[in-house]
Protein backbone atom coordinates (compact mmCIF):
# COMPACT_ATOMS: atom_id res chain seq x y z
CA UNK A 1 0.00 0.00 0.00
CA UNK A 2 1.41 3.37 -1.02
CA UNK A 3 0.77 6.65 0.75
CA UNK A 4 1.87 8.79 3.65
CA UNK A 5 3.43 6.98 6.60
CA UNK A 6 1.30 7.79 9.65
CA UNK A 7 3.02 5.59 12.23
CA UNK A 8 6.74 4.81 12.08
CA UNK A 9 8.32 2.69 14.82
CA UNK A 10 12.07 2.08 14.89
CA UNK A 11 14.14 -0.18 17.19
CA UNK A 12 11.70 0.14 20.08
CA UNK A 13 12.77 -1.35 23.42
CA UNK A 14 11.12 -1.53 26.83
CA UNK A 15 12.16 -3.61 29.84
CA UNK A 16 10.80 -4.05 33.35
CA UNK A 17 13.68 -5.12 35.60
CA UNK A 18 14.79 -8.45 34.03
CA UNK A 19 11.79 -8.79 31.70
CA UNK A 20 12.46 -7.57 28.14
CA UNK A 21 8.87 -6.84 27.13
CA UNK A 22 9.67 -5.13 23.81
CA UNK A 23 12.88 -5.90 21.93
CA UNK A 24 13.98 -3.99 18.87
CA UNK A 25 10.46 -3.61 17.38
CA UNK A 26 10.27 -1.82 14.02
CA UNK A 27 7.36 -1.36 11.61
CA UNK A 28 5.44 1.35 9.75
CA UNK A 29 1.77 1.91 8.93
CA UNK A 30 0.45 4.04 6.07
CA UNK A 31 -2.55 6.36 5.88
CA UNK A 32 -5.88 4.53 5.76
CA UNK A 33 -4.34 1.15 6.55
CA UNK A 34 -5.96 -1.20 9.09
CA UNK A 35 -3.38 -3.35 10.88
CA UNK A 36 -4.11 -6.32 13.13
CA UNK A 37 -1.68 -6.61 16.04
CA UNK A 38 -1.54 -10.17 17.37
CA UNK A 39 0.41 -11.82 20.15
CA UNK A 40 -0.05 -14.36 22.90
CA UNK A 41 -0.38 -13.24 26.51
CA UNK A 42 2.98 -11.87 27.63
CA UNK A 43 4.27 -11.40 24.07
CA UNK A 44 4.66 -7.63 24.46
CA UNK A 45 1.53 -6.57 22.61
CA UNK A 46 -0.09 -4.42 25.31
CA UNK A 47 3.25 -2.86 26.28
CA UNK A 48 3.84 -1.87 22.66
CA UNK A 49 0.36 -0.36 22.38
CA UNK A 50 0.86 1.65 25.56
CA UNK A 51 4.12 2.99 24.16
CA UNK A 52 2.37 3.96 20.93
CA UNK A 53 -0.37 5.69 22.93
CA UNK A 54 2.26 7.72 24.87
CA UNK A 55 1.14 6.10 28.13
CA UNK A 56 4.66 4.78 28.67
CA UNK A 57 8.15 5.83 27.58
CA UNK A 58 10.51 3.50 25.68
CA UNK A 59 13.97 2.69 26.96
CA UNK A 60 15.30 3.06 23.41
CA UNK A 61 14.08 3.56 19.88
CA UNK A 62 11.59 5.99 18.40
CA UNK A 63 7.88 6.37 17.65
CA UNK A 64 6.84 8.97 15.10
CA UNK A 65 3.22 9.83 14.41
CA UNK A 66 2.86 11.85 11.20
CA UNK A 67 6.51 12.81 11.54
CA UNK A 68 6.24 13.95 15.17
CA UNK A 69 8.41 12.22 17.77
CA UNK A 70 6.19 10.77 20.51
CA UNK A 71 8.85 10.85 23.24
CA UNK A 72 9.86 14.47 22.72
CA UNK A 73 6.42 15.87 21.88
CA UNK A 74 3.81 13.59 23.49
CA UNK A 75 1.15 16.31 23.69
CA UNK A 76 1.34 16.93 19.94
CA UNK A 77 1.04 13.21 19.25
CA UNK A 78 -1.91 12.76 21.65
CA UNK A 79 -3.78 15.47 19.77
CA UNK A 80 -3.59 13.34 16.61
CA UNK A 81 -4.37 9.89 17.95
CA UNK A 82 -7.33 8.15 19.56
CA UNK A 83 -6.84 5.49 22.23
CA UNK A 84 -9.44 2.79 22.85
CA UNK A 85 -8.28 0.59 25.77
CA UNK A 86 -9.63 -2.87 26.55
CA UNK A 87 -11.26 -1.45 29.70
CA UNK A 88 -12.24 2.12 30.48
CA UNK A 89 -13.46 3.76 33.65
CA UNK A 90 -17.16 4.32 34.19
CA UNK A 91 -18.73 6.91 36.45
CA UNK A 92 -21.93 6.78 38.48
CA UNK A 93 -24.61 9.34 37.66
CA UNK A 94 -22.98 10.32 34.34
CA UNK A 95 -24.96 9.90 31.14
CA UNK A 96 -23.62 8.92 27.73
CA UNK A 97 -24.00 12.47 26.42
CA UNK A 98 -22.42 14.03 29.53
CA UNK A 99 -19.44 11.67 29.25
CA UNK A 100 -18.74 12.59 25.62
CA UNK A 101 -19.44 16.26 26.29
CA UNK A 102 -16.83 16.27 29.07
CA UNK A 103 -14.13 15.00 26.70
CA UNK A 104 -15.22 17.43 24.00
CA UNK A 105 -14.72 20.28 26.51
CA UNK A 106 -11.31 18.85 27.45
CA UNK A 107 -10.26 18.99 23.79
CA UNK A 108 -11.29 22.62 23.49
CA UNK A 109 -14.66 22.38 21.76
CA UNK A 110 -17.05 25.10 22.89
CA UNK A 111 -20.58 26.38 22.44
CA UNK A 112 -22.77 25.21 19.58
CA UNK A 113 -19.86 23.57 17.76
CA UNK A 114 -19.26 21.31 20.78
CA UNK A 115 -22.93 20.30 20.94
CA UNK A 116 -22.96 19.59 17.21
CA UNK A 117 -19.73 17.60 17.39
CA UNK A 118 -20.98 15.41 20.26
CA UNK A 119 -24.23 14.79 18.40
CA UNK A 120 -22.30 13.72 15.30
CA UNK A 121 -20.17 11.30 17.34
CA UNK A 122 -23.26 9.80 18.98
CA UNK A 123 -24.96 9.41 15.60
CA UNK A 124 -21.91 7.69 14.10
CA UNK A 125 -21.57 5.24 17.01
CA UNK A 126 -25.36 4.71 17.24
CA UNK A 127 -25.61 6.17 20.74
CA UNK A 128 -28.20 8.88 20.11
CA UNK A 129 -31.14 6.78 21.31
CA UNK A 130 -29.40 6.07 24.65
CA UNK A 131 -27.74 9.46 25.19
CA UNK A 132 -29.58 9.99 28.50
CA UNK A 133 -28.76 6.56 29.89
CA UNK A 134 -26.28 6.31 32.77
CA UNK A 135 -23.03 4.97 31.38
CA UNK A 136 -22.47 2.38 34.13
CA UNK A 137 -25.72 0.64 33.12
CA UNK A 138 -24.66 0.02 29.50
CA UNK A 139 -24.21 -3.44 27.99
CA UNK A 140 -20.75 -4.53 26.82
CA UNK A 141 -21.55 -3.64 23.21
CA UNK A 142 -22.96 -0.22 24.07
CA UNK A 143 -20.00 0.45 26.34
CA UNK A 144 -17.55 -0.35 23.54
CA UNK A 145 -19.37 2.04 21.21
CA UNK A 146 -19.14 4.73 23.89
CA UNK A 147 -15.41 4.05 24.31
CA UNK A 148 -14.97 4.34 20.55
CA UNK A 149 -16.93 7.60 20.59
CA UNK A 150 -14.59 8.99 23.22
CA UNK A 151 -11.57 7.94 21.10
CA UNK A 152 -13.02 9.82 18.12
CA UNK A 153 -13.79 13.07 19.97
CA UNK A 154 -10.56 14.77 18.94
CA UNK A 155 -10.95 13.67 15.29
CA UNK A 156 -7.74 11.58 15.37
CA UNK A 157 -5.79 10.51 12.30
CA UNK A 158 -4.47 7.40 14.08
CA UNK A 159 -6.64 5.03 16.14
CA UNK A 160 -5.18 2.47 18.56
CA UNK A 161 -7.64 -0.21 19.74
CA UNK A 162 -6.79 -2.79 22.39
CA UNK A 163 -9.11 -5.84 22.21
CA UNK A 164 -12.11 -3.78 21.06
CA UNK A 165 -14.25 -6.82 20.17
CA UNK A 166 -13.58 -8.83 23.35
CA UNK A 167 -16.80 -9.97 24.99
CA UNK A 168 -19.07 -8.67 22.24
CA UNK A 169 -21.99 -10.75 20.97
CA UNK A 170 -22.13 -11.63 17.23
CA UNK A 171 -24.39 -8.68 16.36
CA UNK A 172 -22.15 -6.20 18.17
CA UNK A 173 -19.08 -7.64 16.43
CA UNK A 174 -20.65 -7.14 13.02
CA UNK A 175 -21.54 -3.56 13.93
CA UNK A 176 -17.99 -2.93 15.13
CA UNK A 177 -16.49 -4.31 11.90
CA UNK A 178 -18.75 -2.00 9.91
CA UNK A 179 -17.58 1.01 11.91
CA UNK A 180 -13.93 0.07 11.34
CA UNK A 181 -14.58 -0.23 7.61
CA UNK A 182 -16.19 3.23 7.50
CA UNK A 183 -13.36 4.81 9.49
CA UNK A 184 -10.79 3.30 7.14
CA UNK A 185 -12.69 4.64 4.14
CA UNK A 186 -12.57 8.07 5.77
CA UNK A 187 -8.77 7.81 5.73
CA UNK A 188 -8.15 7.00 9.37
CA UNK A 189 -5.23 4.70 10.16
CA UNK A 190 -6.12 1.95 12.62
CA UNK A 191 -4.10 -0.52 14.69
CA UNK A 192 -6.26 -3.22 16.29
CA UNK A 193 -5.11 -5.67 18.92
CA UNK A 194 -7.25 -8.80 19.14
CA UNK A 195 -7.22 -12.54 19.81
CA UNK A 196 -10.02 -13.13 17.28
CA UNK A 197 -7.84 -13.72 14.23
CA UNK A 198 -10.63 -14.72 11.87
CA UNK A 199 -12.35 -11.36 12.33
CA UNK A 200 -9.08 -9.46 11.97
CA UNK A 201 -8.58 -11.18 8.63
CA UNK A 202 -11.84 -9.67 7.40
CA UNK A 203 -11.06 -6.17 8.64
CA UNK A 204 -7.32 -5.73 8.26
CA UNK A 205 -5.04 -4.91 5.35
CA UNK A 206 -2.05 -6.44 7.11
CA UNK A 207 -1.07 -8.38 10.22
CA UNK A 208 1.66 -7.78 12.78
CA UNK A 209 2.66 -10.79 14.89
CA UNK A 210 4.70 -10.22 18.04
CA UNK A 211 6.35 -12.97 20.08
CA UNK A 212 8.67 -12.59 23.06
CA UNK A 213 8.85 -8.86 22.42
CA UNK A 214 9.88 -9.17 18.76
CA UNK A 215 7.98 -8.74 15.50
CA UNK A 216 7.97 -12.14 13.78
CA UNK A 217 5.64 -11.32 10.88
CA UNK A 218 4.35 -8.23 9.08
CA UNK A 219 2.33 -8.92 5.96
CA UNK A 220 -1.11 -9.42 4.47
CA UNK A 221 -3.63 -11.97 5.69
CA UNK A 222 -3.64 -13.34 2.13
CA UNK A 223 0.06 -14.18 2.43
CA UNK A 224 -0.56 -15.87 5.77
CA UNK A 225 -3.39 -18.00 4.43
CA UNK A 226 -1.32 -19.14 1.47
CA UNK A 227 1.85 -19.69 3.44
CA UNK A 228 5.35 -19.41 2.08
CA UNK A 229 4.84 -21.91 -0.74
CA UNK A 230 3.64 -21.25 -4.30
CA UNK A 231 0.98 -23.94 -3.94
CA UNK A 232 -2.75 -23.41 -4.00
CA UNK A 233 -4.69 -25.93 -1.92
CA UNK A 234 -7.86 -26.75 -3.87
CA UNK A 235 -10.84 -29.07 -3.44
CA UNK A 236 -12.69 -30.62 -6.39
CA UNK A 237 -16.08 -32.27 -5.91
CA UNK A 238 -17.50 -34.35 -8.76
CA UNK A 239 -20.39 -36.48 -9.92
CA UNK A 240 -19.09 -39.97 -10.54
CA UNK A 241 -16.02 -41.96 -9.58
CA UNK A 242 -13.46 -40.37 -7.27
CA UNK A 243 -10.94 -42.88 -8.63
CA UNK A 244 -11.46 -41.36 -12.07
CA UNK A 245 -10.66 -37.89 -10.70
CA UNK A 246 -7.51 -39.17 -9.01
CA UNK A 247 -6.41 -40.93 -12.19
CA UNK A 248 -6.97 -37.75 -14.23
CA UNK A 249 -5.00 -35.69 -11.71
CA UNK A 250 -1.88 -37.87 -12.07
CA UNK A 251 -1.47 -36.56 -15.62
CA UNK A 252 -1.86 -32.87 -14.72
CA UNK A 253 1.36 -30.92 -14.31
CA UNK A 254 1.73 -29.30 -10.91
CA UNK A 255 -1.24 -31.15 -9.36
CA UNK A 256 -0.48 -33.29 -6.29
CA UNK A 257 -3.06 -35.36 -4.41
CA UNK A 258 -3.40 -34.49 -0.72
CA UNK A 259 -6.39 -36.65 0.21
CA UNK A 260 -9.62 -38.04 -1.18
CA UNK A 261 -13.07 -37.21 0.18
CA UNK A 262 -16.49 -38.81 -0.18
CA UNK A 263 -17.31 -36.64 -3.19
CA UNK A 264 -13.90 -35.74 -4.62
CA UNK A 265 -10.39 -34.90 -3.53
CA UNK A 266 -8.09 -32.16 -2.26
CA UNK A 267 -4.93 -31.24 -4.13
CA UNK A 268 -1.93 -28.96 -3.98
CA UNK A 269 -1.58 -27.05 -7.23
CA UNK A 270 1.79 -25.45 -7.98
CA UNK A 271 1.01 -22.10 -9.60
CA UNK A 272 2.03 -18.47 -9.33
CA UNK A 273 -1.19 -16.84 -10.55
CA UNK A 274 -4.80 -17.40 -9.50
CA UNK A 275 -5.81 -17.34 -13.20
CA UNK A 276 -4.13 -20.75 -13.56
CA UNK A 277 -6.90 -22.19 -11.38
CA UNK A 278 -9.42 -21.25 -14.04
CA UNK A 279 -7.30 -22.96 -16.72
CA UNK A 280 -7.18 -26.12 -14.61
CA UNK A 281 -10.96 -26.11 -14.12
CA UNK A 282 -11.62 -25.70 -17.84
CA UNK A 283 -9.25 -28.55 -18.59
CA UNK A 284 -11.06 -30.82 -16.13
CA UNK A 285 -14.44 -30.09 -17.73
CA UNK A 286 -13.03 -30.52 -21.24
CA UNK A 287 -11.56 -33.89 -20.24
CA UNK A 288 -14.98 -35.11 -19.11
CA UNK A 289 -14.68 -34.68 -15.33
CA UNK A 290 -18.19 -33.88 -14.06
CA UNK A 291 -17.22 -31.08 -11.67
CA UNK A 292 -19.97 -29.86 -9.34
CA UNK A 293 -17.73 -27.77 -7.05
CA UNK A 294 -14.22 -26.35 -7.42
CA UNK A 295 -12.79 -24.01 -4.81
CA UNK A 296 -9.58 -22.88 -3.21
CA UNK A 297 -8.90 -23.81 0.40
CA UNK A 298 -7.12 -21.45 2.75
CA UNK A 299 -5.37 -21.94 6.04
CA UNK A 300 -7.10 -20.54 9.07
CA UNK A 301 -5.29 -17.49 10.40
CA UNK A 302 -5.01 -19.24 13.77
CA UNK A 303 -3.06 -22.06 12.11
CA UNK A 304 -0.90 -19.55 10.25
CA UNK A 305 -0.15 -17.74 13.53
CA UNK A 306 0.94 -20.99 15.17
CA UNK A 307 3.16 -21.83 12.17
CA UNK A 308 4.83 -18.41 12.29
CA UNK A 309 5.56 -18.77 16.01
CA UNK A 310 6.91 -22.28 15.46
CA UNK A 311 9.31 -21.13 12.74
CA UNK A 312 10.37 -18.18 14.89
CA UNK A 313 11.14 -20.43 17.86
CA UNK A 314 13.04 -22.89 15.65
CA UNK A 315 15.09 -20.04 14.22
CA UNK A 316 15.87 -18.74 17.71
CA UNK A 317 16.96 -22.20 18.84
CA UNK A 318 19.25 -22.58 15.83
CA UNK A 319 21.01 -19.27 16.52
CA UNK A 320 24.15 -19.89 18.61
CA UNK A 321 24.58 -17.91 21.81
CA UNK A 322 26.97 -14.94 21.72
CA UNK A 323 30.65 -15.69 22.38
CA UNK A 324 31.58 -15.30 26.00
CA UNK A 325 35.35 -14.80 26.56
Amino acid sequence: MSGEIVLDVRNLRRSFEKVHAVQDVSFSVRKGEVVGFIGANGAGKTTTLRLLATLDTPDAGSIRVLGCDASNYPDRVRARLGWMPDNYGTYDNVTVMEYLDFYARAYGYAGASRTRHVEEIMAFTDLTSIQDRLMHTLSKGMGQRLCLGRALINEPELLLMDEPAAGLDPKARIEFKNLVRILSQQGKTIVISSHILSELGEMCDSMLFIDKGRIVHHGSSETLRRGDTKNFRIEIEIIGSVDGLVAWATYQQGLTLVETTNRGARFDFAATEQSELGVLLRRAVTDGIQVCDFHRLERRLEDAFVDVLKRSNESSSATPPPFQP
